[in-house]
């Protein structure tokens, strides 16, 4: 009864943290935000919306300095003010900025946002019942070995999504006409644009490096065109 409390007890108040820091999250996003309004970028989305099969959607911008898209558990998608001034400055394109936008539409598509609450749970639950086994044959030591593994399957899952919500972002691209060259030359940018030099260990890593997801978008359009589809 004892080893069963020290196992929900914690699972319900990482339940309750996460459905807490989730409302906390949403909160402060839509306060820091505001509709994207650039016509060339609403027109692409529309474009994009209709290959979704989708009515309408509404992309926001997210008021921080980093450069990245965020898709939330609600179905909102947000680009950073970061993001939007390189393609103000010209560093990105419209088509570019337009193929994040498809990238975390697909995200929402996909049911990944959503998804993120199970994995969370579960994970958790996984962690805290290995991390008490171990520790009967590793003392001191248990907890922090779960925490590394369940770390590493977890960075996996993350990985399956991103090469997902690439091929979903292909999709739409070259249904909407856009085409994929704008999401790729995106990700070869992205090194540069964000700072990050890509030099970890690719299993370490929340997102597969950019030539791996590129070859792998690579592939499926050689796919598509012998007519094998994905």
């Amino acid at each position: 009864m004892l080893t069963a409390a020290l196992i929900i007890l914690p699972l319900l108040y990482a339940f309750a943290a996460f459905h807490y820091s989730a409302w906390q999250t949403k909160r402060r996003m839509a306060r820091n935000s505001s509709p994207l309004t650039d016509a060339a970028i609403q027109k692409l989305n529309d474009r994009l919306a209709e290959a979704a099969e989708l009515r309408k959607f509404t992309a926001r911008i997210y008021e921080i300095s980093t450069i990245n898209g965020l898709a939330m558990p609600d179905g909102k998608i947000y680009i950073t003010r970061g993001l939007f001034k390189c393609y103000r400055r010209g560093e990105i394109s419209d088509a570019e900025l337009s193929s994040v936008v498809a990238h975390e539409l697909a995200h929402v598509m996909l049911g990944h946002t959503k998804n993120r609450l199970a994995d969370f749970v579960g994970q958790n639950a996984a962690r805290i019942a290995l991390g008490f086994l171990l520790n009967r044959y590793i003392p001191f030591f248990g907890n922090a070995i779960a925490q590394g593994l369940l770390t590493l399957f977890s960075r996996r899952l993350s990985q399956k999504d991103e090469y997902a919500a690439d091929a979903y972002a292909s999709a739409i691209l070259t249904k909407s006409g856009i085409g994929t060259e704008a999401q790729k030359s995106l990700l070869r940018k992205l090194p540069d644009l964000t700072g990050n030099s890509e030099q970890g260990i690719a299993w370490l890593m929340s997102h597969p490096k950019t030539e791996a997801r590129i070859t792998a978008i690579e592939k499926r359009e050689q796919r598509w065109r012998s007519g094998d589809g994905d």
